[in-house]
């Protein structure tokens, strides 16, 4: 039996490999072997630890490595702990293969210590580009350290073959996030509203801001901007907290500040995929910088004001509204959203560009045929 070794750190990246990792398991061929590590152990962003076990995987390692600290080094020195204990976690488990997916810190760990160890790579949703932050660095290293490609569309997959790729290597399957959406029965208004206890009358914002990894000194006045802008309508606001990058406690300060001087804002370490996805599909308008907006809000046709540069570089549907971090820019994208009706018929006749939604058949469809061998491991380049 195939064994493969996931590696996953965040929620949203946990949300992206769910379908695949459910297939693996599932899969007689196959073995799933799971290591946890990252904001998934961390109590500041909702121990999300516990939704992979109440969903039922079995967890083989958790690695606790984050440090928290306002320093700039505390990424790198929680790193170094990840590294050492990836290290003999591998050892130990001795996969076939690691999967992984993204761009993370944390990801980029895993990948090379696979790579030091002669264990083959397959990496999901290379070949995007996101030049605001260093996940563009990240990702790129990490495709070249990658065996096997899964992008998420064929623009993806010239790109990692012109970075060198040999074409027999890469796979486009799409993007996972809209298998997400096809395979869960989302809620309706009514229920989410009432979970989430958020007036269904008033008109609803899902927003999420991260730090943007390459412009730190810039982050109090850009979330001063944002909450200033939303300041200026009369809605229920859905904050999802950022991810671990440095700079997310000034964002989480300025989030806890700015709930307790209105009834309207809801924060939340995580609201899950089922929640998150039901609010989004309901939701008049997705707003800030998460490729959340980008990948799986276009499938429910819902306007996105892309805020910055984070998501910048990467192709877009007809629904993604690009703003600058300035508040009168945002405050034109979000009238934009809700006000502007040659926009919205010009988002219900986009083409979905994602693929089929059965990036998990794909995936593991691959994963069995493939020839583990040398050749596999000894990579060239074609440019």
């Amino acid at each position: 039996m195939r064994k493969i070794l996931v590696v996953t750190g965040t929620r949203a990246e946990y949300g992206l490999l769910y379908w695949t990792m459910k297939r693996i398991d599932q899969d007689d061929k196959l073995q799933l072997q799971l290591i946890v590590t990252g904001n998934h152990l961390a109590s500041d962003y909702g121990f999300t630890v516990s939704q992979i076990n109440k969903d039922g995987f079995r967890i083989d390692d958790e690695i606790d490595m984050i440090i928290n600290s306002e320093s700039k080094s505390a990424i790198l020195k929680s790193m170094g702990l990840e590294m050492i204990q990836m290290a003999s976690s591998i050892e130990k488990l001795n996969p076939d293969l690691l999967l992984i997916l993204g761009d993370r810190y944390e990801i980029f760990v895993a990948a090379t210590c696979a790579m030091m160890m002669n264990i083959p790579i397959a990496h999901i949703n290379g070949g995007e580009s996101t030049e605001g932050a260093i996940d563009e660095q990240i990702r790129h290293a990490i495709t070249k350290m990658s065996h096997i490609h899964f992008p998420g569309s064929e623009y993806y997959k010239e790109r990692i073959i012109k970075m060198g790729e040999e074409p027999w290597r890469v796979h486009n399957v799409g993007q996972s996030g809209i298998e997400n959406i096809k395979n869960l029965e989302l809620l309706n208004k009514e229920e989410i509203t009432s979970i989430l206890k958020i007036n269904s009358k008033k008109r609803i914002f899902l927003i999420t801001y991260h730090p943007v990894t390459l412009d730190i000194d810039n982050i109090d006045s850009q979330m001063d901007n944002l909450l200033s802008a939303l300041k200026e309508y009369d809605a229920e606001l859905i904050f999802t907290y950022p991810n671990a990058d440095f700079g997310n406690k000034k964002i989480v300060d300025k989030l806890m500040g700015f709930k307790d001087k209105y009834t309207n804002v809801h924060l939340f370490y995580s609201l899950g995929q089922l929640r998150y996805l039901s609010i989004m599909k309901h939701c008049n308008v997705v707003i800030g910088n998460s490729s959340s907006g980008i990948l799986e809000a276009p499938y429910f046709k819902i306007p996105v004001v892309n805020i910055g540069d984070r998501q910048k570089g990467r192709i877009r549907s007809s629904n993604i509204i690009d703003v600058s971090c300035e508040k009168e820019d945002i405050i034109d994208g979000i009238n934009k959203a809700l006000y502007d009706e040659e926009f919205k018929f010009k988002i219900l006749s986009q083409v979905n560009i994602w693929g089929d939604g059965d990036t998990s058949f794909h995936i593991v469809s691959k994963l069995k045929e493939l020839d583990i061998t040398k050749n596999l491991l000894k990579k060239r380049l074609t440019y």
